[in-house]
């Protein structure tokens, strides 16, 4: 599709995980809403990842962008960074590599933009043998998203099963009386490029741990609200290990994330414009 007539960008951010990027790749494929493209974010993958990003272009409708760097251990602000720039249009959803659509995940977001707001979504945590089960056939049937079949599969019932059943009014009703804060969540948010770049980005010192509600705290700063979608803008969360999850970063975060919130801050130094 040429770029004039697309409407949104989408990133996702990727490192060595083949099987759950197809996999989301393939929800990509089952929008409702058609006009966007995917920026994949590769901080750092082997060369499969590439192959199947190329195997996948002649499988999906959308262009995929594949923006990708050396791998300098978990570097994900950096290469959210380098793909915001690489965005063709003004309007970018960003999402994770383990986190598949639902079909009129994008058509949410689309439709629920606004200016001088930013979007909150949710998702919906899936254990590992169920992550491991799904197929193709079950992402374009959307089986995976079907709480009934999720049951068979052994899913609990709990409160947060609403996430996967609630439409229209009660979705509305659940979005407005959540407790939770409508953050900017790496796995599922949208706004505006303009703004992002307003605040530079994601301050490229974090690593894992928090830098996505950061952006959107400094964002907030700069005087943009935002909207909770939790119970509309709906993915599913393939599980996986974290490896990369140490007290030395996420301590190092929340020390940064404490001077934006104590003086305000808008503009990060360590961003896309240096």
């Amino acid at each position: 599709m040429p770029s004039e007539q697309l409407k949104i960008s989408v990133i996702v951010s990727t490192y060595n995980s083949e099987a759950w990027l197809e996999k989301v790749l393939l929800g990509f494929n089952c929008q409702s809403f058609r006009d966007f493209e995917v920026i994949v974010a590769d901080d750092g993958s082997a060369p499969p990842t590439r192959e199947l990003l190329e195997r996948m272009q002649e499988v999906v409708f959308y262009p995929i962008v594949h923006v990708w760097q050396e791998d300098d251990g978990f570097q994900k602000s950096r290469i959210l960074n380098k793909a915001v720039v690489a965005c063709n249009t003004e309007y970018i959803i960003m999402t994770d590599g383990d986190c598949i659509p639902r079909q009129d995940f994008v058509e949410v977001h689309y439709i629920n933009k606004e200016e001088g707001y930013f979007i909150s979504g949710g998702y919906y945590m899936l254990p590992m043998n169920i992550s491991i089960l799904i197929t193709p056939e079950d992402i374009e049937q959307q089986r995976c998203f079907d709480i009934f079949w999720l049951k068979e599969k052994g899913i609990p019932k709990t409160f947060k099963n609403n996430k996967l059943t609630a439409r229209g009014l009660a979705a509305r009703f659940l979005n407005a009386i959540t407790p939770t804060n409508a953050s900017w969540n790496g796995h599922n948010s949208s706004g505006w490029k303009k703004d992002i770049l307003n605040v530079n980005g994601f301050d490229e010192r974090m690593q894992y741990g928090g830098q996505d509600r950061e952006l959107g705290e400094r964002l907030f700063n700069f005087g943009i609200k935002s909207k909770q979608l939790r119970y509309s803008a709906v993915c599913v969360h393939l599980d996986h290990k974290r490896g990369y999850r140490t007290p030395e970063s996420l301590e190092k975060n929340a020390g940064i994330r404490k001077k934006t919130k104590q003086e305000k801050r808008v503009w990060t130094y360590y961003g896309i414009t240096r």
